[in-house]
């Protein structure tokens, strides 16, 4: 009876109670604002340890480290390697404890910036992050992605609190790659279709709220992303930034994480597993909005879905997102490969399964594979046909 009650009590806990990481504790954007930040970080700690790529913790040395200097702190750096890794954590906690660090300082994409957030959140140390690019909203949210060596997702740690300061300079944002902001805008536009589509019904107030600003996510995105791709530093430019590092993450904040992430980011995990370094995160999470619409086309017979990756794939043709597997450099992938992919994308804890339908192995298997379809319902089997899988979605024998 007392374990019975014991049970009750602590469903009745975790029911009533919610935690909500909505945003950092201070946020400031400008152009070359950084260099006048340096009293901002010094407020955090004195012996900041900086945590970054090799490319960013260069750059640190224009960027950051006169900054640091000005406010006499003792700072010292350390790479995070190439992922976000299991090692990679232990090297930088190491490297933290024998800097005596009391605070971390993460520059650079979105690897970088979980890398450090998380390094702070296993150390209890206050964190800033700072975004080399537009491509995600990692340096805005209370999660970060743990992958192999080998650049495979494992598994994703929720963080207590977002960062305590982030700081958005666009002169630095601006220095990056043009394809790193493409792969944003296909990172942050999925909030729209993935929290629609897994809470779009519900009447939470806060959950109803965190899908309205997806809308409005698309929208800013859809108006103005082709411009502010072709005019680099404009008015445009920075509020398609705005759009993916920062309001992206305040989906996820309000919505927290059945609004965060449903079969688009499962694709990606999936994918990850068998493509390695050939595409970044936003690219593959964009290819997994068209495989998402697909199974609601497919699986749901949802027309309206069918319409929305017709719309999709003008989008993408417009600002350079990937459309198929190939687009991904997957175009020769085998049907193993394949499979690996879709069965990780299922796994059993998997966010696809925030889809409100079920999801077969071949569905998904059939969807990875037409997300250029035009819209029509029979021609899915052909395609399986022709890549030689039965409807079990294993290799059929000749």
């Amino acid at each position: 009876m007392t374990n019975q009650f014991t049970e009750k009590l602590s469903t009745q806990a975790s029911t009533s109670l919610l935690s909500l990481a909505i945003s950092p504790a201070r946020v400031i954007r400008g152009c070359g604002v950084l260099q006048r930040l340096g009293e901002a970080i010094a407020h955090l700690g004195k012996r900041p340890l900086i945590v970054g790529g090799d490319r960013t913790l260069a750059m640190s040395e224009t960027h950051l480290q006169p900054v640091l200097e000005q406010q006499q702190l003792e700072f010292a750096q350390a790479s995070y390697g190439t992922d976000c890794s299991e090692a990679s954590l232990k090297y930088l906690r190491k490297a933290a404890k024998e800097h005596q660090a009391d605070m971390i300082i993460g520059i650079g994409g979105g690897k970088a910036l979980d890398t450090a957030k998380l390094v702070a959140h296993q150390l209890q140390l206050p964190v800033v992050t700072i975004p080399t690019s537009g491509a995600t909203c990692a340096a805005w949210t209370a999660l970060s992605n743990v992958y192999s060596e080998q650049g495979a997702f494992l598994y994703d740690v929720p963080l207590d609190t977002c960062p305590d300061l982030l700081i958005l300079d666009y002169d630095i944002v601006k220095t990056a790659p043009e394809y790193t902001l493409v792969a944003g805008i296909g990172d942050a536009i999925a909030k729209w279709y993935e929290a629609s589509v897994s809470s779009g019904d519900s009447e939470q107030t806060l959950i109803i709220a965190a899908v309205q600003q997806a809308r409005v996510l698309r929208d800013i995105l859809f108006q103005k992303s082709a411009m502010a791709l072709k005019q680099p530093g404009s008015e445009a430019w920075r509020e398609v930034v705005d759009a993916t590092v920062l309001l992206a993450g305040v989906i996820g904040g309000l919505g927290g994480a059945q609004c965060r992430t449903v079969a688009a980011h499962a694709v990606h995990n999936g994918l990850t597993h068998v493509c390695g370094g050939k595409s970044i995160h936003g690219e593959k999470v964009s290819y997994g909005i068209l495989v998402q619409l697909r199974l609601e086309e497919m699986v749901a017979g949802n027309k309206l879905a069918a319409a929305a990756r017709q719309q999709l794939l003008k989008f993408y043709t417009e600002i350079g997102l990937p459309q198929k597997l190939a687009d991904l450099g997957l175009g020769n992938i085998t049907l193993q490969e394949l499979q690996t992919a879709a069965q990780i994308s299922l796994a059993p804890h998997s966010d696809i399964h925030r889809l409100p339908f079920q999801v077969a192995l071949e569905q998904l298997m059939a969807a990875m594979v037409s997300t250029t379809a035009p819209i029509e319902t029979k021609e899915t089997i052909n395609i399986l046909s022709t890549r030689g899988i039965n409807k079990e979605g294993e290799e059929a024998q000749e």
